[in-house]
């Protein structure tokens, strides 16, 4: 469930953007209706509808996120805090300047926080947050913990670049589908190397 919490904006935002995609005039009627006030214009096209339509999604998905967290009195990680920060900056500049390069960015700007984040941590506070996040329960050496969180760094700044190689080498509908299964995919692969690479190297006690 939590993986499911987590994904969720990403999961409505491929959504949202499949469904206006088949149907946008539908699509820039009711934007041009409902949020005609936050965009340049007062008008939303046919053409943009889809992403614009994705990004309104993904702003109000990232702080229902946060407000259902707050609702149940649970800790919002610091991530999801800048996540939103991120989203509602570059996803209002989207919907006013009828601009889908800055939604665009987003994942971009999100993996290298997470990049930096990690690199700050494990690296120059040497606080072996991945190993905190086991709970203890899986014991290696210093050395591999090292190693596992410099992985991660390049890990999040590759997926930064890549994002922006996909969104300004293919069209929307690709770099959308990329979002949703193609850095998922490689995330979900990077993990699970990392944890056959740290299964080697556990010490037992």
């Amino acid at each position: 469930m939590k993986i499911f919490f987590d994904l969720l904006p990403i999961i409505l935002f491929f959504t949202g953007f499949k469904w206006a995609d088949g149907h946008k005039e539908q699509a820039a009627q009711w934007m041009t209706q409902y949020l005609g006030f936050a965009v340049s214009g007062g008008a939303v096209g046919v053409k943009e509808a889809p992403v614009l339509l994705a990004t309104v999604i993904v702003v109000v998905a990232t702080m229902a996120q946060i407000l259902i967290l707050k609702a149940l009195r649970k800790p919002v990680d610091k991530m999801l805090w800048a996540g939103l920060a991120v989203v509602v900056v570059l996803g209002g500049l989207t919907l006013w300047f009828h601009d889908e390069t800055f939604i665009k960015w987003k994942p971009t700007v999100i993996y290298w926080l997470m990049s930096g984040g990690f690199l700050v941590s494990e690296i120059v506070l040497n606080k072996k947050m991945l190993k905190q996040m086991m709970g203890g329960e899986i014991h290696a050496p210093e050395g591999v913990w090292r190693q596992l969180g410099w992985a991660w760094v390049f890990f999040f700044a590759g997926m930064g670049v890549l994002n922006l190689w996909v969104a300004y080498t293919f069209p929307t509908e690709t770099w959308v589908s990329f979002k949703m299964w193609g850095s998922l995919g490689l995330t979900l692969a990077f993990t699970v190397a990392q944890g056959l690479y740290l299964s080697r190297h556990m010490v037992q006690e």
